[in-house]
């Protein structure tokens, strides 16, 4: 059975999260993420962000089809194998999303936001990016007001979507965007949530960051 990994996924890293906000922490990195949101154009600021590394080769921490730069202070660690020891209903419902399975996820925690950067992998195969991210959001229960766009990023070209998510267990709506590629080893999709929308746009820079420096493995 597959489900929509993000709601669950969601859910789960929102209940660690309001634990947090309970100790004062979250309270604080609401505060940062509105200051830093309302500073510049998120491409703009992505120029300053840098300094995290680049993450997508071999020997990195996680080894993907693409390799992109990442913020600074912003800790990557691969998701592959974490599933093999669990039931593959469950395993299916944590990880994969519709045509693709989380192969990573960025933390934003240690630069003092709420959310993840996460890249998806798929296998192979003849869909195009834009069929790739459709499908990976027709997956995800709350998606509406989706806006798609191509883009382009050295050698490789794709689509982007930024559209609202409902969140149930947090009652209210969000902004979320993500990102598909297609290389010869599958397509590449790189999501972008948060905690709310302020905190969404303040870690738009990062998210700017990699897809200006997305390139092919």
């Amino acid at each position: 059975m597959q489900v929509g990994a993000g709601n669950a996924w969601r859910g789960l890293v929102h209940v660690a999260v309001v634990a947090g906000l309970l100790t004062g922490c979250g309270a604080a990195a609401e505060d940062d993420a509105r200051a830093a949101a309302s500073a510049s154009a998120p491409e703009k600021a992505a120029e300053g962000v840098g300094g995290g590394g680049t993450i997508g080769a071999a020997g990195s921490a996680c080894e993907l089809p693409v390799t992109f730069d990442i913020a600074a202070k912003w800790e990557a660690e691969s998701t592959l194998g974490t599933s093999q020891d669990l039931p593959e209903e469950v395993a299916d419902m944590m990880w994969r999303q519709g045509p693709v399975t989380a192969a990573c996820e960025v933390d934003a925690k240690p630069a003092g936001h709420i959310g993840f950067l996460r890249v998806w992998t798929g296998e192979p195969g003849d869909a195009d990016a834009r069929a790739v991210l459709e499908g990976f959001l027709a997956a995800e229960k709350g998606v509406s007001e989706e806006k798609y766009q191509p883009f382009e990023a050295g050698d490789l070209s794709g689509a982007e979507v930024e559209y609202l998510y409902e969140s149930e267990l947090m009652d209210e709506t969000k902004t979320e965007r993500a990102l598909a590629v297609t290389t010869p080893d599958g397509p590449v999709v790189l999501h972008l949530g948060g905690l709310n929308t302020a905190e969404h746009e303040a870690m738009l820079p990062a998210y700017e960051l990699a897809k200006r420096t997305l390139r092919a493995s």
